[in-house]
């Protein structure tokens, strides 16, 4: 009797699959990661945009509220309860922590998002001359990047603060992104020198395909996936340095975010008064935000790279 040698079906969630064989309709950015984070942030979106319709954010500013009211639902030191009118409480100058979070979330993520698109544009660039063009491109791009790396930035931003005075929100972006351009650079230059000697970059090459249509037509395209996760850990340096800058009270502090709501609650002693809702809710927020943004970095991680996602 002849050997029976077809393959049998390896059983799979939701029925059998030949073993050995792709499926075709495998879709790798169905991850949950991805999706997990990318649905957090959504639904905080979200949250912000029923805010501005729903709540009167103009309780954001000063005097605005009764002083020290903690969160419906609970007291403070004084016996007082949480009302209604400021479900989540307010603080020592007036202000409502609900009007406060709906005002000062997307102003500290808009500082990660101005900063991370400045310096992954600086970057892509420098990453792809230095990586495709290679020569003193190559030589003198790398010097830079190892120069910036080294540098403490924190420590400088500091200082051009100090020397600046009050900066606002956009200010204060652009200056973060004078650091986050270096570490895209260094990651996409790798990933182009790999990739400049694969089949479809010589054939293009002999073709005669213009060098700027090879860089950003042939090779960009294959690097979306690692461009969108080094874009992702761009903000979240970047949103760190800002917060950093506004517990520090660099920060513009006229202007409510996440970060000077912090800083104001050191600044008046809120732990030691067991005022937890003024430190708590910015902190509480800040970490949702990183998590969903971690999420999202490994999702697209395992999405360029197909070894991470088979040891998922």
């Amino acid at each position: 009797m002849a050997e029976d040698t077809k393959v049998k079906d390896a059983p799979v969630a939701g029925g059998t699959k030949k073993a050995g064989t792709l499926n075709r309709f495998d879709n790798p950015w169905l991850n949950w990661k991805f999706l997990t984070g990318a649905g957090i942030l959504g639904f905080l979106f979200f949250l912000i945009f029923l805010g501005y319709q729903l709540w009167d954010t103009n309780l954001a500013l000063s005097a605005r509220a009764p002083l020290n009211l903690p969160p419906l639902g609970f007291t403070n030191w004084r016996d007082q309860e949480g009302v209604p009118e400021h479900p989540l409480g307010t603080e020592n100058s007036g202000r409502d922590m609900l009007a406060l979070w709906i005002v000062g979330t997307p102003r500290t993520i808009f500082v990660g998002v101005v900063a991370a698109t400045v310096g992954m544009l600086a970057g892509i660039l420098l990453g792809f001359m230095a990586g495709f063009l290679g020569g003193l491109f190559d030589d003198v791009i790398r010097l830079a990047v190892d120069i910036t790396i080294t540098i403490p930035s924190l420590l400088v931003l500091i200082v051009i603060q100090a020397v600046l005075g009050r900066v606002d929100l956009l200010t204060m972006a652009l200056l973060i992104s004078l650091f986050s351009w270096a570490t895209p650079t260094r990651f996409i230059r790798a990933q182009v020198l790999s990739m400049r000697e694969s089949g479809y970059v010589q054939m293009a090459r002999l073709s005669g395909v213009p060098v700027r249509d090879i860089m950003f037509k042939e090779i960009m395209p294959n690097l979306l996936p690692y461009l969108g996760a080094s874009y992702i850990g761009n903000m979240q340096g970047a949103i760190i340095s800002a917060v950093g800058l506004e517990v520090l009270g660099f920060g513009p502090q006229r202007i409510p975010s996440l970060g000077v709501a912090i800083f104001f609650s050191i600044e008046a002693g809120a732990l030691f008064r067991n005022m937890w809702w003024w430190w708590g809710i910015p902190t509480v927020t800040l970490s949702v935000v990183f998590v969903a943004l971690l999420l999202i970095n490994l999702g697209l991680d395992e999405i360029a790279n197909p070894r991470l996602r088979k040891a998922s």
